[in-house]
């Protein structure tokens, strides 16, 4: 009986965890978050590129330099010609590949919010399965701990005959497993705290610490009203969308190769010995003869580039429905299973362990029974955490696809 009472001291209490967790700094998920957004150079890389487009808005739609003329010819009198020309493209033109500059300027912005996203959604990811592993970790411990006890009485009980020899080897099997079990989650903690490394731009040995604990809150929004925000701030829809509309202008713009540019020059001439001085001015047009091989045909590249971002734009909205979809039905299977685990399944396994623990003490509950009830109890646990952080993982990659925090 005293025996039994010390395995049920040994029950996992809820202050367990925290005991063992103060070994370790508290890992605030909203700084790594910042530092991530702040350091990673996959961000940076995006950003510059959408400063680049954006630069190039001005550049596109500027004239062409000028060019200087400077000629000089000896005949029977001597002529000196100095000038200038200027391309002009014909009218439009210019206004056309500044749009079309300015929609891939948008794109790259949304690619740039979409990166932004994505890394942070990764972040979370790994962050909650890091989570998951220290709670494996802790949770495999304490009933290693309780295993080590039940070994010790098996080993008294089969010392004075209550008990079998094979109950001791049991209980070593099991003990053995754990270890072999931790061994696993300690490198799967070693990859994710890396993999967050990474992310951060840290070296991959950087120390992190523990993540929080999870403040889980059920899912608020319907399918309805998150496939509404996909359409109105999803990033990589909207870059689709800006791929359209730059499409529609490229159109435009090579209908517009159909039309003559320009070449305006002026120049001052100087003859010698006469001393006469006069001037000249030239209209060069350039002619678009060979439209049936280079403009109808750039306007067929145009329209065929514009369908494929349609297409895109089709692929990738129901791509993200799909994903939205998945994510709320994986958020609502862990709400489920949790309020499930949480209201019966776990506390029906802490009465029937410790149930077993008083009958086994008495010779009413062989080893085996015993044995099963605490290898139950832990396998739900670990269930429940792992049902928690699939909850807040889908929730991650929900806000990664509309853009919003949920």
């Amino acid at each position: 009986m005293k025996s039994a009472l010390l395995w049920a001291s040994l029950l996992w209490p809820a202050s367990i965890l925290a005991a063992d967790n103060n070994v370790e700094r508290v890992l605030p998920l909203a700084q790594l978050i910042q530092e991530a957004l702040d350091q990673n150079p996959e961000i940076k890389a995006a950003e510059q590129r959408w400063v680049s487009a954006q630069a190039r808005i001005s550049q596109v739609q500027t004239l062409p330099d000028p060019k200087l003329l400077w000629s000089h010819r000896e005949l029977e009198k001597r002529e000196t010609m100095v000038g200038v020309s200027q391309a002009i493209p014909f009218p439009g033109k210019l206004g056309l590949k500044g749009e079309i500059a300015s929609s891939e300027a948008e794109m790259l912005e949304q690619n740039y919010l979409a990166t932004r996203l994505g890394l942070v959604a990764a972040l979370k990811e790994a962050y909650y399965d890091l989570h998951f592993i220290y709670k494996s970790i802790a949770i495999v411990e304490k009933n290693k701990r309780l295993l080590v006890q039940f070994e010790e009485t098996a080993k008294a009980y089969y010392a004075v005959g209550k008990g079998a020899q094979q109950d001791v080897y049991r209980a070593q099997t099991e003990i053995s497993r754990l270890i072999a079990r931790l061994a696993s989650l300690e490198q799967r903690k070693q990859s994710l705290s890396a993999d967050i490394n990474r992310i951060l731009n840290r070296h991959p040995y950087s120390a992190l610490g523990i993540p929080e604990e999870i403040a889980m809150m059920p899912l608020q929004h319907s399918q309805e009203q998150l496939e509404v925000l996909v359409g109105n701030s999803a990033p990589l829809l909207t870059t689709r969308i800006k791929g359209v509309e730059r499409g529609d202008k490229t159109i435009d713009l090579a209908k517009r190769e159909y039309f003559p540019n320009f070449e305006l020059s002026a120049s001052g001439i100087r003859e010698e010995p006469t001393g006469l001085n006069g001037y000249q001015v030239m209209l060069n047009v350039e002619v678009p003869l060979y439209f049936a091989t280079k403009q109808r045909q750039g306007v067929r590249e145009a329209v065929a580039g514009r369908e494929a971002s349609k297409d895109d734009l089709q692929n990738v909205r129901q791509e993200l429905l799909f994903r939205v979809k998945d994510n709320i039905a994986q958020a609502q299977r862990a709400e489920e299973l949790i309020r499930i685990l949480q209201d019966a399944i776990i506390p029906q396994a802490h009465f029937t362990l410790a149930a077993a623990q008083a009958s086994y003490g008495v010779g009413k509950v062989d080893f085996l029974s015993l044995l099963t009830s605490l290898l139950t109890l832990l396998d739900n646990e670990i269930e429940l955490h792992s049902e928690m952080v699939e909850h807040e993982k889908a929730l991650a990659r929900l806000e990664g696809i509309i853009g919003e925090r949920l």
